[in-house]
This record gives C-alpha cells, structure tokens and sequence, in this order.
C-alpha cells in the first residue's frame, strides 16, 4: 500500500506529540507574588519553629497568604498580588533582622503533577518578565596599583630568599623603585631581579643605588583582562544568592559588565549583593611593636594599624600575604578541638606565597583583612562628586600551628555560625579590582506583561493568517497542514521548556518566523500533488509521489536557513542568540511536523480506500 505507515511510526508521532503537549503545558500557567525567606547562612536551614515564626510574623501584617510552604531549607509564601507581597516582605525585615533573608519572587504555579513529571515552565527574559539591568565599570587603575603592590611585596621577599641587602623597595609615581645602600650590592639586586621578574621593565638610573621597575605594557594589559574576568566569575557567584533563573552576566567592551537579572524584584538586595566591591587579603599581626604608641601616632616602619570586628585596634605587617581571588575554595568545619574552623584552598600563587611564609612564621598570628569599596555621592559647590571610600577590617586573628601552602585551617572563631559565615564570604569569592554601577534600569512586570500581551497578539494574528490562507486555498489538505502547524507549536514550546531556555521578544519573533516558514514545506509538497495530478496520476500515486520528490526540495531550503540559524547562535550575543535558538527549533520540529506528521493525517484519511479526487 503505497499511503500507508507501519504502526511504529504512528505511535511515535503520536507519542511525540503527547510528550509536547505534556511538556508545555506548564507555559499556560502563571506566577504567584511571592517572599522568599531562607537562613542568611548558606548552608544553614530553617527549623519547623523557625517556619512558624515566619508564618506567624505574616499573619500580624493582616495579609492573607495564598499558599505557604515550607521544604526545611526556606519559606515561600505566595500572594495575591504585588502590593501584598510587598508589605509582608517590608514586615518580615524588620521583624526578622539580620538572620534572615528575605527577597521578593515571582513563584510558578505550575500544578504538582506536572512538576513531578519534570515539565517546568520556560524562563522568560528581562523584557518579558521584568527585572534589573545592571551595567558595571571595573576600575582598571585600582587593578594595575593592587598589581604594583604585590609586585613590591614579592621584590622584597625574593631579596630576602636570596639574602641580598637593600634598603628599601617602595611605589613612587608609577615606579617600583629598589634603592640600595651601596653600589656593589647592585649585581646580586640585577641577578634577582633578571631570573624571577621577567615581566617589569628594568631600568638603571643614573644613581648606582638604585633600580627602577615598571610593569610592561603586555603585563598591564594581561592585568586588566584578568580582572573583568575573574570580577565576571565573582559576580556570576553572588548572583547564585539571588535564586535568578537563567541571568545574563556578559562583558562589553574593555572593562565593562552587563548583568540581567530576570524577575528580581528587589533591586536593592539586587545592588547591595552586586555592588559590594569587596575583597580579602592575610596579614602577618605586627606583634614587636606596641599598639597604644601607634595609635598615638608613631606606627612602624612596614606596619599599618587596622581596627578589628569588635574596633579594637591592631597592628599588621604591611606585607600582603595572599588575596582572596587566590582562594579557589572554602568550606566550614571543626579542627581536631572541636572548635569551629574553616578550611581554605589556595590556587598555586598564593599556596607558594603562603609556604613560604609560614616556613619562618609557626606561633605568629596572623588576621583576615576585608576591604569593602563604598560609593558614596556628595555635592560640592552645587555639583554632585561620586567619591570612593575604602574600609577596612580585621574579621579573623588566628595562630599559625604549622608549615601549609595549598590547604590550610583558619581558627579562633567564636561560633560555627560564624565560620559559616567567613566560608561563604571566601568561597563567594572577591574582586580583582573594584567596580562602579554606571547604569541601572529596571523594567517592572507590567510592562513585561505589555511584551507579552503584544507578543502573543502577533503570533495569534500571523498564525490565525496562515491558517486561513491554508484553508481557503488547500482547502481540506490545508486543513491537514494547519493541525501539524499546531503540532510545531507544541514541540517548539515543550523543547524550550525542556531545555529550560529563555524566552525573549526576539524569541518569539523567531517562533512566528517560524510559523510561516513551517507550512512553505506543505506548500512544496501540495504544489507537487496537484502537478501529478494534473499530469493523470491517481489521487493515491500523487499523494506518494508529491510527498518523496518534494522532500530533496525542502531539505535543501531548510538546510540553508538553518545554517544561517547557527551563525547567528555562534556569533551573536543576548537577543541574538534567542532568535537563533528558537529559529533552529523550529526548523528542526517543522521538517518532522510537515513530512511526517502532515503525512501521517493524509495516510489516515485517504490512505488504504479507493479516491476519485482529492480536496487541494
């Protein structure tokens, strides 16, 4: 029988479809306002008392939650709108406090049974769901002088390791400048200087004591684009903490970031997760010298005096050990005590650095230093002049118990909660270089909803369009095309569901795209069936015939497109590559929909009985 398919395949057509239709479904549901509140300690999770206590602080505000629920890590308690929502979250923070986290979330509605098959709505971009824009400046400059610092802490040491007599080696304009006491010593300076600082410009001035250092234009460019990439990576890390679904973090330019955060509603956690420019750096406690003359004024020699959680002062060497972007990992746990401690992995610099030093330093204590950069605005003489304030602080002292490089324990905490703390802050990660947010743009859900309204508008009109065409002028095979034309539809959402992609306006322009594109196959294939018929083959032979010559054609038109398709994913940036993505879908699941699925409605219909004429 030539119109006729085994049973296999129309069960696999049929099965597909049920699949996407499963598989999409979830699309069809909404969002709930909801406040999300888990432990502000990341590994730490909520009681049962504490999950009443939040309930309980809920119901005070005289709001009526929709659901609430509670899965021993966090709390969701969903609402009926907006305004609701944020009135309990402005309650619970200030009924909570510090120990908790409380933040703004669009929760999907999607119905247990669906979830529990793994059919998850697709994520929607910052334009369709609302969110924040956040474009970030990285201070180039900050990053070379952090550079040039640990370069005159790494002179020093290098001299040391190879006992070679200097008198200082300190910054000045733009300069590492090595100053000797005598001229002779100059030889034995060069030849360290040679064999492990290749990267800096050395240059002899007229003085026989002294060698002057400048990092090389290679080096400085190495720098600054280390430092967007690891600020990349750490900012990627703090947009963990927020829960946002498929983010967009991407560099533009040289030394710019832009973040997308979709369905974020509080853009002030948003900011103050984002926008804390902080970092970490060891330090040797200066335990020679007294604290209560430096704060009178008189601090030594290579000694800074710092204040430290409890603004106690202490002093510290001015020699940095190691930073945290040299830490690659962080974990809370107990020593061989039991008492709370937290185990840190260095990468390979800083586990060098930190053997090295430890060899000479077993009994001395040695403190954590957070450095936190604060923007702050102030007007002078009627302008407003953005001002960059660095603080800093000593959150842990501890004693070296021992020789360590790579992996080593920081104790003298005062609780677990508090190692858990410094755990998180380490392994978040901290930024090469400071950053400054020179723009913010927030797209609320109302207008996300707008683009979803008018993006749906435009796909029901072209697809409404397309359908009527197929029908007026195929008639009842038009008919045929039109239902596998819903068929691509359900793949092409189940597929992004499934892939739980992002869908922006861009994306439905390709899905519309698309649609049209998707029937020019059924149109090839009819346009044929009526030549053969014309030319006197039966109704059957023509449907057969119409089907396998037509096939080469539109795999070649479907071919070309889709490799265009893939350019665009390859090269293409953000909105680029949704269209890329929703277009390749597309063509795919309408190869199959319009050869097979089409195919497969005509074989039921027409197949295996006699026909006098068909209705094209």
């Amino acid at each position: 029988m030539q119109n006729h398919f085994p049973l296999w395949k129309n069960i696999l057509v049929l099965v597909t479809f049920l699949i996407s239709l499963i598989y999409a479904l979830p699309n069809l549901y909404g969002d709930d306002p909801s406040v999300q509140v888990s432990s502000a300690v990341a590994s730490a999770k909520l009681t049962d008392e504490q999950a009443k206590q939040i309930e309980a602080a809920i119901k005070t505000t005289g709001v009526a939650t929709k659901a609430f629920e509670f899965n021993n890590s966090q709390v969701l308690a969903r609402f009926t709108n907006t305004d609701e929502q944020m009135k309990v979250a402005d309650s619970l923070r200030d009924s909570l406090g510090d120990n908790y986290t409380v933040a703004l979330n669009l929760a999907p509605t999607t119905p247990a049974w669906l979830r529990a098959l793994g059919a998850d709505a697709m994520y929607l971009g910052l334009d369709l769901r609302g969110g924040v824009h956040f474009l970030l400046e990285v201070d180039m400059d900050a990053a070379v002088k952090q550079a040039e610092e640990r370069y005159v802490d790494d002179v020093r040491l290098a001299l040391r390791a190879e006992k070679v007599h200097y008198q200082s080696v300190a910054k000045d304009n733009g300069y590492i400048k090595v100053i000797m006491k005598t001229a002779d010593e100059k030889a034995a300076v060069m030849k360290v200087l040679n064999k492990d600082f290749r990267v800096l410009d050395i240059t002899e001035p007229a003085s026989g004591e002294q060698v002057w250092l400048k990092l090389k234009d290679t080096e400085i460019r190495d720098i600054k684009k280390s430092a967007v990439a690891q600020n990349m990576t750490t900012l990627r890390n703090r947009v963990n903490e927020l829960g946002v679904a498929e983010p967009v973090i991407q560099q533009q330019g040289d030394n710019r970031i832009v973040i997308q955060l979709p369905g974020v509603q509080d853009t002030t956690r948003a900011k103050e997760i984002l926008g804390t420019t902080a970092t970490l750096e060891y330090r040797l406690v200066d335990v020679e010298h007294d604290v209560q003359q430096a704060i009178s004024g008189h601090v030594p020699v290579g000694s800074r005096l710092y204040k430290d959680k409890n603004g106690s002062p202490i002093l510290l060497d001015k020699r940095v050990i190691v930073t945290g972007d040299q830490i690659v990992d962080a974990a809370s746990n107990v020593d061989d005590n039991g008492r709370p401690a937290v185990s840190i992995t260095l990468n390979g610099v800083g586990a060098t650095k930190m053997g090295n030093l430890t060899k000479v330093s077993v009994g001395k204590p040695m403190a954590v230093v957070f450095i936190e950069y604060k923007n702050e605005t102030k007007v002078v003489d009627g302008v407003k002049v953005h001002h960059k304030e660095k603080v800093e602080k000593v959150i842990n002292v501890a004693t070296i118990q021992g020789v360590f490089s790579k992996r080593f324990q920081t104790t003298g905490l005062d609780s677990p909660q508090e190692a858990r703390n410094l755990a998180l802050l380490l392994k978040a990660g901290a930024l090469a270089a400071p950053v400054d947010m020179v723009e913010e743009r927030t797209v609320g859900p109302s207008l996300g909803q707008d683009n979803i309204d008018k993006g749906v508008l435009s796909f029901l009109v072209g697809f409404g369009l397309v359908v009527l065409f197929m029908m007026i002028y195929y008639k009842l095979c038009g008919v045929f095309a039109n239902v596998a034309l819903i068929f691509n539809v359900f793949i092409i959402i189940a597929i992004l569901s499934m892939l739980q992609a992002t869908l922006t306006l861009p994306g439905i322009a390709g899905i519309i795209l698309t649609v049209g594109m998707s029937v020019d196959a059924n149109v090839l294939i009819f346009e044929r069936i009526k030549e053969e018929v014309q030319l006197g083959n039966t109704p059957q032979s023509a449907i057969f015939i119409g089907f396998e010559k037509a096939f080469a054609t539109i795999l070649d038109s479907n071919i070309t497109t889709l490799l265009v398709a893939v350019m665009l994913f390859a090269f293409g940036t953000g909105s680029v590559k949704g269209f890329a993505v929703t277009l390749i879908i597309g063509l795919l699941s309408s190869m199959f929909t319009a050869i097979t699925g089409t195919r497969m409605i005509m074989n039921w219909f027409y197949g295996d009985r006699r026909v006098e004429k068909l209705s094209i």
